[in-house]
């Protein structure tokens, strides 16, 4: 894997899930750099991962620019363990891991929303593919039997965060994605 260009990782040194990343990527024998991002809610970071959180990558070879660990070892993995070495298929803690899930999935809703606030769309006021992107998953995670009552109703989305459910009315409501369920 010599003619990889290396990933950019960025990390912080206090907490565990950069270390995911870099673990993984020297298990892979995947080249990397990192920059360690005192303040991850910074305006600077903040423009490569809305989330303003580490770990955050940047992969050259693939122009992706990825966050969130689990989804960064998903990605690494599918993409650079060809042989499929590290890949395991134990299904022992899955309520746990289904538990986290939803955990995580009313948190980027959150962040969702925050960003939102008072804006039609994710970026400068205008639908963008990035918006587009996120159609999919929240007709998952609203129409899904097992995410409507774990997460949709358990965590009232529509009501406790405004801005997410009027943007994701805002893009069902798109002749593009009325066109594309049909």
């Amino acid at each position: 894997m010599s003619e990889l260009k290396p990933i950019t990782v960025y990390v912080h040194s206090a907490g565990p899930n950069p270390f995911k990343v870099t673990i993984l990527l020297e298990e892979l024998a995947v080249p990397y750099t990192t920059i360690v991002v005192e303040d991850p809610k910074e305006d600077w970071f903040v423009a490569i991962n809305p989330n303003g959180r580490v770990p955050t990558i940047e992969d050259p070879n693939s122009d992706i620019i990825l966050w969130e660990s689990g989804a960064i070892m998903e990605y690494l993995v599918e993409t650079y363990d060809v042989n499929q070495r590290l890949c395991g298929t134990s299904t022992s803690n899955i309520p746990l891991a289904k538990e986290r899930y939803v955990g995580e999935i009313a948190r980027v809703i959150s962040v969702l929303d925050n960003i939102l606030g008072g804006k039609q769309y994710l970026v400068d006021g205008r639908l963008t593919y990035a918006d587009l992107a996120f159609v999919p998953w929240n007709r998952v995670v609203s129409q899904h039997p097992f995410f409507k009552t774990s997460l949709w109703e358990k965590h009232a989305i529509l009501k406790q965060y405004p801005s997410f459910s009027a943007w994701q009315e805002r893009l069902n409501d798109l002749p593009s994605v009325k066109a594309a369920y049909k």
